[in-house]
């Protein structure tokens, strides 16, 4: 009978952990889809921004001095990192922190010993895996995933205009860029000096641009900066939602099935009591007999 009773112990913590893991599941499938809205609309927005911006940058003369796409001579590089503040999430953190580590470790290893590196950690699961790495942060910037809105993110954006050229002297983003609810890909992207690029087509041509291109690319260059940090943690956020809801309906399975197994123990653990039990009444009703 102690067995019967470790058993539905076991079964009853099973169906409470299913009950949890399903309810998350249902909570990340109704933010996933506000969170991919929000992608699908960002998308689109910083494409075109960089298009124009292209667009702009080939017309202007001295445009690596006068709108910061030259690389500063002097200051360190600038890595920062986006995760979530929260776990249960599959492999979305981990891969981040893995990412880091690398880079820090190999790619950029050289400027992290003589101190050039400075990494600023975006999330409370990656501040705790860089930790357990040994790996120094700068700074966190946790308080932004609690509330990501655009004023937020682009308030960070400000902070690291303002210290490019001055502190630093290149940018990098480390996040994942969402695809679908089960894939995520993980994205290292050069924030700054921005990159200019010869656009396609003859798509602006035929534009007249008031009161002049340099005038206009110079309001244009911080809101590039802003979108494309936006869309960056408009992609996190996606890829975050979708690898909890994956984890948490493989985890809902896997205990709908350990389920079935534990009520089978139970049932067989149950029959063998009861035939145990008809066996010792028999028994002792011949003994009586005898």
């Amino acid at each position: 009978m102690a067995n019967l009773k470790d058993i539905r112990i076991r079964i009853n913590s099973v169906k409470s952990t299913r009950q949890v893991t399903s309810a998350m599941k249902m909570v990340s499938a109704a933010k996933l889809k506000k969170a991919q809205d929000n992608v699908d609309h960002v998308r689109p927005f910083v494409s075109k921004l960089v298009e124009i911006s292209n667009f702009l940058g080939t017309s202007v003369d001295n445009i690596e001095e006068t709108f910061g796409y030259a690389t500063p001579k002097r200051g360190k590089t600038l890595i920062l990192a986006i995760a979530s503040n929260k776990g249960l999430a599959g492999a979305f953190n981990s891969t981040i922190v893995k990412e880091v580590e690398r880079m820090l470790k190999e790619e950029w290893a050289t400027e992290y010993q003589a101190g050039n590196i400075e990494l600023v950690a975006v999330g409370k699961q990656l501040v705790k895996g860089l930790a357990a790495r040994h790996i120094d942060i700068a700074s966190e910037r946790n308080a932004v995933l609690d509330d990501l809105t655009k004023e937020n993110v682009y308030a960070v954006a400000d902070e690291i205009m303002a210290d490019f050229g001055r502190k630093y002297n290149k940018v990098l983003l480390v996040y994942n860029t969402f695809v679908n609810a089960a894939v995520q890909t993980l994205t290292t992207q050069q924030l700054l000096p921005l990159s200019i690029a010869q656009p396609e087509g003859n798509t602006y041509l035929d534009f007249i641009v008031e009161p002049n291109k340099a005038e206009v690319l110079a309001d244009l260059v911080p809101q590039v900066i802003q979108a494309k940090l936006l869309a960056a943690f408009m992609e996190s956020a996606a890829s975050e939602h979708g690898s909890r809801m994956t984890s948490m309906n493989k985890a809902t399975d896997n205990a709908t099935e350990l389920l079935g197994e534990l009520q089978l123990q139970y049932n067989k653990a149950r029959q063998s009591a009861i035939t145990n039990e008809l066996i010792e009444i028999v028994s002792g009703a011949e003994a009586l007999n005898n």
